[in-house]
This record gives C-alpha cells, sequence and structure tokens, in this order.
C-alpha cells in the first residue's frame, strides 16, 4: 500500500494489476482508491467501528471513480468519518438500508402479521382497500426513504377526489410505521405521517323526529302484512320483473326484528347480527357479547326489546338467524333500502337509528356518562358528540319561563300566576283569594305607611 494525496491527475494514471491494491490519501487518513484486478475503481474509507485497538475494521464503499471527483469523495470520507467520531457505524447503515424492507412489503406484512390476527374483520377489509394506494404510489421503495413530504403528496392526491379515504390511508400508514418500530424494522421514530394535517370531515348525524319514527313504525307493520311494494329502477335494465300486481317484498322475520332491536337498543350493526342465543339472559333482560367494537360489552335490553327477541323463533346459533344456523346474517342491507324507500326515508342509514336513540336518551335529559353507557362507548370522549343534544332540557325549561314571562308583560287572559311560592299561592292553595298588593305611590317609602289621601 502506498499513500500519496489523492487527485484528479493521480486517479487517472492508476494502473490496473493482477491483485487488488489501494492508495491511500495523505492528508486525510482513511480515505482512499481502491482499485481491482477487472479495472473497476472506488473510493473507499477505512475505520474502526468502536474505540480502542479491538474494534474491528470496517471499509465503507462511497462511490465509483468517474461518477465522484477526488474533491467530491474526500467530502463524503469526512462526512463518514465524522459520524464514526460521533459513535457511528456508516457501513453498518448502509448495510441496513441495503436490505431494509420497502414500504409494499412492509405494508403487507402490517396486515399479515398483525391486523389480521388482532383487528376486527371490518378493520381488515378496510386495510385491504388502502394497501393498493401506498403500493401504486412507491412500490419498491424503501421503507425508510419515504418522506413526509411524499405522504404530503399522496394526501393530497387522494382527497382532491375523497378526503375522508385520502385520511383513512394516512391513518393506516401510521400504523405500518408505529407497528415496524416496534417490532424494529425501521429506526426509532421514523414514521413520515406525522405533522401531516388531515383534511376536515363532517360527520353525518341524522336524528329521527317523532313523525319519522311513526313513518317508520308503518313501514314496519307493512313489511310484517306483507304489502311492502317496490318498483323497478327505471335508469337499469331489470330482466323478468314481476308484473305491477305481484311487486311485493317479502321480509323475513328475523330481518323486521333486527331493526326494532336497531332502534330500541342503539346498537351497532355487528352487535345486533352477531348476537348469540348462548349469550341472551332472558331473566336479567341482558346480552353478554363476547366480541364487539370496543371488547366484551354488556347489552341491557329495554323491556321492548327483549319482548322483541323473546317472539323471534329459534332459527339457529343466532338470534337473528341467516341461511346458514351457524354462521352470523352478513347484513340487511338491501331489506333496510327497500324498507326505507316504503317510508320515504331514503336518506335514513341504520346507524342513524343508533344516532337517534343516543338523542332520545340525552334530549329526555338522561345525561351523557348514561347514555354512553348504554352505547358500550369505553371512552367518555366518543359521547361527547352528543353534547350538543343535553342542552334540550335546559332549552324547553328556558323557553318555558321565557314563554310565561312574555305574557305576563303582555297582560290579559294569557297572563298566569308564578308559582313562585310565598303568601299569594299558599293562600290560593287554602282556597283564599290572594290578598290585593298594596300600591306605592311616589311619596311611599320603605318601612312607612302611604300619607293619608283627603
Amino acid at each position: 500500500m502506498s499513500k500519496v494525496r489523492i487527485t484528479k491527475r493521480l486517479v487517472d494514471g492508476l494502473e490496473v494489476r493482477p491483485g487488488e491494491y489501494v492508495i491511500w490519501d495523505t492528508e486525510l487518513t482513511g480515505f482512499g482508491v481502491r482499485v481491482r484486478p477487472t479495472g473497476n475503481m472506488t473510493y473507499i474509507v477505512q475505520y474502526r467501528a468502536g474505540s480502542g485497538r479491538g474494534a474491528p475494521t470496517k471499509k465503507l464503499t462511497l462511490g465509483p471513480v468517474g461518477k465522484l471527483t477526488p474533491d467530491e469523495a474526500r467530502t463524503a470520507a469526512k462526512s463518514a468519518i465524522g459520524d464514526v467520531l460521533h459513535g457511528g457505524d456508516p457501513a453498518r447503515d448502509k448495510t441496513a438500508k441495503r436490505t431494509a424492507p420497502t414500504i409494499d412489503e412492509l405494508a403487507s406484512d402490517y396486515i399479515t402479521d398483525f391486523v389480521a390476527k388482532h383487528r376486527k374483520p371490518m378493520t381488515l377489509a378496510a386495510y385491504q382497500h388502502y394497501l393498493p394506494f401506498v403500493v401504486s404510489a412507491w412500490a419498491g421503495r424503501k421503507a425508510v426513504d419515504i418522506t413526509r413530504a411524499d405522504v404530503a403528496k399522496l394526501h393530497r392526491e387522494v382527497g382532491a377526489k375523497t378526503p375522508v379515504l385520502a385520511n383513512r390511508i394516512v391513518t393506516f400508514l401510521s400504523g405500518v410505521y408505529s407497528w415496524a418500530d416496534d417490532q424494529e424494522r425501521v429506526a426509532e421514530g421514523c414514521n413520515p405521517t406525522r405533522k401531516i394535517k388531515k383534511f376536515p370531515e363532517q360527520g353525518k348525524e341524522r336524528y329521527l323526529n317523532a313523525e319519522e319514527y311513526q313513518r317508520l313504525g308503518d313501514a314496519l307493520e307493512a313489511a310484517e302484512q306483507g304489502i311492502v311494494s317496490w318498483e323497478p329502477d327505471p335508469d337499469r335494465k331489470v330482466k323478468h320483473a314481476p308484473k305491477d300486481g305481484n311487486r311485493t317484498v317479502e321480509f323475513s322475520p328475523y330481518v323486521i326484528a333486527a331493526i326494532r332491536l336497531f332502534l330500541f337498543t342503539g346498537a351497532r350493526l355487528r352487535e345486533i347480527l352477531h348476537m348469540r342465543w348462548e349469550e341472551y339472559d332472558a331473566d336479567r333482560g341482558v346480552i353478554f357479547h363476547g366480541d364487539t367494537k370496543t371488547g366484551r360489552q354488556t347489552l341491557v335490553l329495554s323491556d321492548a326489546a327483549k319482548a322483541i327477541i323473546d317472539a323471534i323463533p329459534r332459527g339457529g346459533d343466532y338470534i337473528i338467524a341467516g341461511r346458514d344456523p351457524t354462521k352470523p346474517r352478513a347484513d340487511i342491507k338491501r331489506p333496510w333500502g327497500r324498507l326505507r324507500a316504503y317510508a320515504g326515508m331514503e336518506d335514513v342509514r341504520l346507524h342513524d337509528l343508533r344516532h337517534s336513540f343516543a338523542s332520545v336518551g340525552v334530549g329526555g335529559g338522561y345525561g351523557l356518562p348514561i347514555v354512553g353507557k348504554l352505547l358500550g362507548h369505553t371512552q367518555a370522549a366518543t359521547t361527547q358528540k352528543y353534547a350538543h343534544l343535553d342542552t334540550e332540557p335546559v332549552r324547553r325549561v328556558t323557553n318555558e319561563i321565557g314563554r310565561r314571562i312574555n305574557n305576563a308583560m303582555a297582560g290579559g287572559a294569557a297572563a298566569k300566576p308564578f308559582a313562585h311560592g310565598g303568601e299569594t299561592n299558599a293562600t290560593a292553595a287554602k282556597g283564599k283569594p290572594p290578598r290585593e298588593p298594596r300600591r306605592r305611590t311616589p311619596a311611599t317609602k320603605a318601612g312607612n305607611d302611604p300619607p293619608p289621601t283627603n
């Protein structure tokens, strides 16, 4: 090995030899040019990975001669040596980056190894839907190379059409990197989704009023009587459509019971469709859910809800039986769509029945904590979205007070005595006419009788 200042003239004059050799720089210790028998020349830096003479010696390839100038290679060597002085190991880091998983590999492993085992089927299906967006954007790129700017760009592009989907993709990616951090597959704190500002979302809060409850009740009775009719979609071709007189819908009694239970329990879709007979305690009037969105849950049934369940014929393992008695019903989307169309409530979703249940409870003055308990909320903050309904009882009181004050100020027949208590009410309670209040003249003073009149 020889030492000489590495310059362009020196590099251009290097000869190929039968064996590999290195020319070391005289100015920067550890910086050199490696020449192989094949004629391949690369700039390298050699260092000890650790302190003391026992630390292993490593070589880090900086780049090929021709793509890097000697000055550029010298700058890279100084940077690498600086990392070593601060306790780093550039060669190890380079190897780790080369073997690091790609973002599509990491996201797929996250779904297979974690989501499929620890999350609900609906969450799994949603994440499988988000994965193609990640793959199409960054297929083959190392997960550690994805930057916040990359995530922001994907969020912006998807959000131009569907903002909610864009937000969900960012949430999915955040989960990928958090899991990879726990598994030590990326460096600690590596998460490019941080500080990504999500698009605002307007939650759909639809509540049934008294008239709509009546319409839905009429529709359910019509479904039980088999008189709910339907019309083919004029925009779609329907083969072999029945004649006008035969266009009625046959509803399963289990479907009708399910919809009634949505109304009277405020439970989620899967909580209703996945109820098992073995979870039902008829004596105590409760359902002991073994697996819900928020874990184990006890659903306290009203008398009306209990009566619905007691009237359901047993058709298998599940209270809301489907075609397969050993499996829960997948959904009731189609019959619900026809039922709400018959009721003239096409904009009402099944989940809106849960919102409506909560609104009746909170609006009735029962408070957020107890309503949250009925809905199966584990966090008080989840029930806070119904906080605006909590003002309705107070609003009714203040409206009544305002009405009575307004009537009193207007006088006449509309005015009624206030129920303040005291002498007026006490006298009225004994059947005696109230004493006419003494009128004061401007000369009246507190504690003195008015002056005599002529």
